[in-house]
């Protein structure tokens, strides 16, 4: 199977994006614990991933709170559903990994629910950004801590406008 690969320019940095054409795989950052480079065999094409710069435009434009787009995240099972847990997040919310841990039926499992964030292929579309610690602090991202402040920071701009106080 092909895999294609394409470097966007975003408001984070130069974005990887992969996958087979029809999914997307894997967004890497350009620095962080999760830096990615493409791999020597992939093929560098920017068709595949219209829809995902289109939507990824409008989310970083403040004009797009869910992605909609065709996904596959590669891990275990427990990882994918860590994963599909995190798009149910509400956009400009943050949760604990505690309250994800019992969200997905384990309460106890919060260190795994930690490590299976951590490895998440596809960050900001799967918002493993809005995962902080217990105690409120922001915890390790595969991007960077200040790319995750921009994240939270871009998400609760975008709502505060929209509160109507009169």
């Amino acid at each position: 199977m092909t895999t294609y690969y394409h470097y966007h320019t975003s408001p984070i940095g130069k974005l990887l994006l992969a996958g087979d054409g029809d999914y997307l795989g894997l967004l890497g950052f350009p620095s962080g614990s999760m830096a990615r480079r493409h791999e020597r065999d992939w093929v560098k094409d920017g068709d595949p991933f219209k829809e995902v710069i289109f939507q990824l435009e409008s989310y970083f434009a403040a004009e797009l709170k869910d992605f909609e787009l065709p996904l596959a995240p590669v891990g275990t099972e427990f990882q994918q559903t860590v994963w599909d847990a995190l798009t149910e997040i509400p956009y400009g919310e943050t949760w604990s990994y505690g309250e994800l841990a019992k969200h997905i039926g384990k309460p106890k499992a919060s260190r795994a629910v930690g490590a299976a964030n951590g490895l998440n292929p596809i960050p900001v579309i799967i918002p493993c950004h809005r995962v902080i610690g217990s105690n409120g602090k922001l915890t390790g991202f595969g991007g960077g801590i200040k790319t995750k402040q921009y994240l939270l920071g871009l998400e609760t701009e975008a709502i505060a406008p929209s509160l109507n106080f009169g």
